[in-house]
């Protein structure tokens, strides 16, 4: 989707770029531990976490960052990209 965007506008200058978070460290992600884990919280989200290669999740700021890059003008001659903000999870999980 993001590559036909890309392409079906480019002639009027407007970009179109993806992002592919893995997992973010939201209230939602505590919520639900909470809920489907009662009593475990703690190694749950330690399972969570040391699912990723970083070692964690990621920040909600860490993915607002990238897409604030993506709509500044610094980002100009970027369109029709994904980036995966995914602290390693599809280039270093073998």
């Amino acid at each position: 989707m993001t590559l036909s965007v890309a392409r079906d506008y480019i002639a009027d200058n407007i970009r179109c770029n993806s992002i592919s978070p893995a997992r973010v460290h939201t209230p939602f992600v505590d919520g639900f531990i909470a809920k489907n884990y009662p009593g475990q919280e703690q190694e749950m989200f330690g399972k969570l976490a040391k699912s990723q290669p970083i070692g964690r999740m990621a920040k909600p700021e860490e993915i607002a960052k990238l897409a604030l890059f993506l709509c500044s003008d610094d980002a100009g001659f970027i369109t029709g990209n994904d980036y995966p903000i995914d602290g390693g999870f599809i280039k270093l999980n073998n």
